[in-house]
């Protein structure tokens, strides 16, 4: 691992400018907040940015990103999180950066920066940041502790899916050695409005199998209660209805958008990646996702994972 290279760049540069994916979900964005904090906490004389697009999935963090004009990034380091791919990354003047980092947890499929801190072996990027702080024996504070936590527990999904490893737990509980108020932040993560139970209730009978019972959810642009440019987010939020199914081993969810149909594949027991990289996604290996043009390649998309379902897993 090459935590005290990342130190090493981290140190030389002034300047620090955070990108991570856009549409953040909880690693993403909990791994944005906790390094720039962990940074201004060890070295409070730097001047640290956060970049990118709201973060719509949780309304509730309390965080600005900052507006910033390019010649900001001339004596700068851009460092990129929880972004295995170019064209996801939140805001493309890293490239601009005197320097870049990227701390990763996907499975490589290109190179990005200068120094690329890359382990798919971690459930989250946030996991990889705190491995980073325990390692160089940063100093730990509860605010950037609560925000690493955040992506931990959301991309492991509270620690069931089988990411989850022994040094996740150990890795979480040098987070809670700073008083993070749990019941707040699961109560935030968690809980949600009545009328968002009933909409997930009637999302579920849209619930449709392939002949090999692979399970997907496919949502028409007109069908979206949302403005079609939340088409991301719908489509991630709206996968997890059926991890659960009894009998079902990947399961899939299409939402069209204005930008195409977003895709969320999952599977609890084959590797699903190489279709998501066949149709020019990534992610993990049972985990990924990617932008379809139209209904057809989705669904020879599915075709595909209808064939994987066919075969004995991995």
């Amino acid at each position: 691992m090459m935590f005290r290279q990342a130190l090493k760049l981290i140190k030389k540069y002034d300047t620090v400018i955070i990108h991570r994916h856009s549409h953040p979900d909880g690693d993403a964005l909990g791994s944005q907040m906790g390094l720039a904090q962990l940074i201004k906490d060890n070295f409070p004389k730097k001047t640290v940015y956060m970049v990118g697009d709201v973060a719509t999935r949780l309304p509730f963090v309390e965080v600005t990103f900052d507006e910033i004009p390019d010649e900001t990034y001339k004596n700068a380091l851009a460092v990129i999180l929880d972004c295995g791919s170019s064209k996801l990354i939140c805001d493309e003047r890293y490239k601009l950066a005197a320097a870049t980092l990227r701390f990763d947890h996907h499975i490589f499929c290109e190179k990005i920066a200068d120094l690329d801190v890359i382990d798919s072996t971690f459930e989250s990027a946030c996991g990889l940041v705190t491995m980073f702080a325990k390692e160089c024996k940063l100093r730990l504070s509860p605010a950037s502790a609560t925000s690493l936590y955040m992506g931990m527990v959301t991309d492991s999904g509270r620690f069931v899916f089988d990411s989850t490893t022994a040094r996740t737990f150990q890795l979480a509980a040098f987070l809670l050695s700073q008083p993070i108020d749990l019941n707040t932040l699961y109560y935030n993560l968690y809980a949600d409005d009545f009328s968002k139970i009933l909409e997930d209730a009637d999302n579920m009978h849209k619930i449709r199998f392939t002949p090999n019972n692979v399970a997907y959810i496919y949502t028409a642009k007109e069908d979206l209660k949302e403005d079609s440019d939340a088409a991301p987010v719908v489509s991630s939020g709206m996968v997890s209805l059926m991890h659960d199914i009894k009998g079902v081993f990947i399961w899939v969810n299409f939402t069209e958008g204005d930008d195409g149909v977003h895709v969320e594949l999952r599977s609890n027991r084959y590797n699903i990646n190489p279709i998501a990289v066949k149709y020019g996604g990534g992610g993990h290996k049972k985990a990924s996702g990617c932008t379809v043009p139209d209904k057809g390649t989705a669904m020879r998309l599915l075709d595909d994972l209808d064939a994987l379902s066919a075969t004995k897993p991995e």
